[in-house]
């Protein structure tokens, strides 16, 4: 099985190298500009098939119009072993920095938050497999690549693996708006952390709340009572960033 990833930025991450190997580039025929060119260049460098076609046939592939005139096809996603990436973690003699999603459905958010993730430097990211978008090109491209370098690991008990997390010392704090929630910019988010993000529309079911060891809220001074998820993630992990670079 493979699948295809489209866009410049992830299709350019995906070439350097990932989790998944590249099978062939599909190139827009007419129009191509230098970003399309280098991505040629670059999977010619690495021996990889390269074919043309016109835009047309791109969009019957990719089922839309903006994959920017490139598509990759990849050998399916792979998800990361929980214990691979606990282990891989614990070799790295870096603080624990892990990102749990409790039911994530929509593709853009999912992708928002991985790109996220990536950029805040976290050790991986762990979704509930029940509730939760697979890795579909839109994730990807919403991405930007960000799947080539951050773990992703899936779990049937996100209850369990936050318990296991803390057993290896790591708190785990979940996003909540609540105003028994304590604020965020109030808690000391410094050392092993794991930050718990719930779904779009209901948030953190219950069982998820009860195994945290505590609820973050996120000041808001408007009218509307909640955040966007993939903004109220990216909040949550710089704030993070923020405290242990000035730890």
């Amino acid at each position: 099985m493979s699948d295809l990833i489209y866009g410049i930025n992830p299709v350019r991450e995906a070439l350097h190298g990932g989790s998944r190997s590249p099978l062939e580039l599909m190139v827009v025929r007419e129009s191509r500009n230098a970003r399309l060119e280098e991505l040629i260049t670059l999977a010619r460098s690495c021996t990889l098939k390269v074919t043309f076609s016109e835009r047309r046939q791109l969009d019957q592939l990719a089922g839309h119009a903006h994959h920017q005139g490139v598509l990759l096809r990849v050998t399916a996603f792979a998800y990361r072993d929980f214990d691979d990436l606990l282990s891989a973690w614990r070799a790295s003699g870096q603080r624990a920095f892990f990102l749990l999603l409790d039911g994530i459905t929509d593709p853009h958010n999912f992708g928002a938050i991985l790109r996220s993730a990536e950029i805040a430097g976290c050790s991986g990211v762990v979704v509930a497999k029940d509730r939760s978008c697979p890795v579909t090109p839109v994730v990807e491209k919403t991405a930007a690549g960000a799947l080539a370098h951050l773990p992703l690991c899936q779990v049937t008990n996100l209850a369990r693996t936050v318990e296991e997390l803390k057993k290896h010392a790591i708190w785990c704090y979940g996003l909540a708006g609540e105003d028994t929630a304590e604020e965020i910019y109030k808690t000391d988010l410094r050392g092993h952390i794991a930050i718990v993000v719930g779904s779009e529309g209901s948030g953190l079911r219950p069982n998820i709340r009860n195994h945290c060891d505590g609820l973050l809220a996120i000041p808001m001074k408007g009218s509307l009572s909640s955040l966007n998820a993939s903004v109220a993630a990216g909040i949550a992990l710089f704030e993070v960033v923020r405290q242990n670079d000035h730890a």
